[in-house]
């Protein structure tokens, strides 16, 4: 197996370990998901590349897309919740409170 390969699986690993392991912050957790999603990215572009896949080619932009839409959108709840609770504790969240 490729170096390459090896390493995206690691950091995609350490980053999913990092979510289950220390999902005491609303940040940590953002950061950790942000982790997966850019080593799913490099996973794709390295597969699509070595392939040749030129039909499959939008993948690894579309992934992107959607990992910079989820980033904003994490970010802004974390605003929304830091400003409201004043700490942005995930343990403190709860889907009951409006």
């Amino acid at each position: 197996m490729a170096l390459i390969y090896m390493n995206t699986i690691l950091a995609f690993t350490v980053s999913l370990l990092g979510l289950l392991l220390y999902r005491s912050h609303l940040m940590s957790s953002l950061l950790c998901l942000e982790g997966m999603m850019l080593s799913m990215f490099v996973m794709a572009t390295v597969i699509i590349l070595n392939a040749h896949l030129t039909l499959s080619s939008m993948v690894p932009i579309i992934l992107l897309v959607f990992a910079a839409c989820e980033a904003a959108l994490g970010l802004s709840l974390l605003v929304m919740v830091s400003n409201t609770y004043g700490v942005d504790y995930v343990q403190n969240l709860s889907l009951l409170q409006c």
